[in-house]
């Protein structure tokens, strides 16, 4: 299965990004063969929609899940429409992400906020 996860570097050592519309990266990694690919975000510079837009990237790529700690109503709707599971990270390095989630240790994100319009001023 290939699952996306924000990155804060591009290795498999990286922490994972708090944000998810604003994150630098997204790292996919195929969790049978541990290949994984780069995804710069780049709706990082985005004026609004960021977390539109990069969950889109994320449709777009061929993941099937993505673990992440925060996404908004938007993002989560364009995530949803494509099947794809939105899981809940904790803190970690990616390659720690991909291990938990082979062990099926990672929950749902079920606490899904309601975006950050304006720039963040909600």
């Amino acid at each position: 299965m290939k699952i996306a996860i924000p990155s804060e570097g591009k290795e498999l050592g990286s922490a994972v990004c708090q944000s998810f519309g604003r994150t630098i990266y997204f790292i996919l990694v195929d969790t049978d063969t541990q290949n994984f690919t780069v995804l710069d975000n780049e709706a990082t510079a985005a004026q609004g929609g960021a977390g539109i837009k990069a969950a889109q990237a994320i449709v777009d790529s061929g993941a099937e899940a993505v673990v992440t700690f925060h996404c908004g109503e938007n993002a989560a709707d364009v995530l949803k429409a494509a099947n794809i599971k939105i899981l809940k990270a904790v803190p970690a390095t990616v390659r720690e992400i991909v291990e938990k989630f082979k062990k099926d240790k990672l929950s749902e994100l079920t606490e899904i906020h309601a975006g950050y319009h304006g720039g963040g001023s909600q």
